[in-house]
Formats: structure tokens, sequence, C-alpha cells
């Protein structure tokens, strides 16, 4: 299993497939698969069968993505980007974007 720079909450970029060019924040991480669940992306259309605890109908939702299919954005330029680990003086650690230099907001902190 790899180490993925895709966490959950970060803003990335579809940069291949249908859905490419499309803007969304990462909404689920399937390390073990290699794949991400992005809002607003893979959207496609199931049919249900009504139940005793829900009516039927046509529900629009979204499937995983490769996560080689996307790619971080810049937080400057709105830009795809790749992301470097910096470790601080006082030990901690920190994701910034190669292209500009400007470090990732983590959502939760």
């Amino acid at each position: 299993m790899l180490k993925l720079k895709i966490r959950k909450g970060d803003s990335v970029i579809v940069i291949a497939g249908k859905d490419k060019g499309k803007k969304g924040k990462v909404l689920k991480i399937f390390p073990k698969e290699n794949k991400a669940i992005v809002a607003g992306v893979n959207i496609v259309k199931k049919h249900t069968k009504p139940t005793q605890l829900s009516e039927g109908g046509i529900i629009a939702k979204e499937l995983p993505i490769n996560i080689s299919n996307v790619s971080h954005v810049d937080p400057k330029t709105n830009l795809p980007t790749k992301i470097a680990i910096k470790i601080l003086q006082d030990g901690s650690k920190v994701r910034i974007a190669k292209k500009s230099g400007e470090t990732i907001v983590e959502e939760g902190k």
C-alpha cells in the first residue's frame, strides 16, 4: 500500500478521464484500491426499487476515481500542482504546493 499525498477534504482537479477539468473536494479515500470519491465528479444514475424504508427512484451518486487521475489545486493560482512535504524546525511536517510554495491547509486544522 502506497503513502498517499491526497487526504480527505483536499481540493483537487481531475486531470484525466471523462470529467477532466472538474474541481471538487475529496469526500473519501480508499488507500488499498488507490481510489478516492470526489464531490461532483464521476456521477452516475442509480435506479432503486421502492422498499418499506424508502421510496424508489433515480439517485445520482459519485463513484470512486483513481487517484492517478486527480491532482491537488494550488491555493494561490487554482492550477494543478504537485505536493512536497517540508519538515519545520520544531519537527512538524507541512504540505507545500510545489508551483507557488504555499502551504496546503487541512480542513480539520
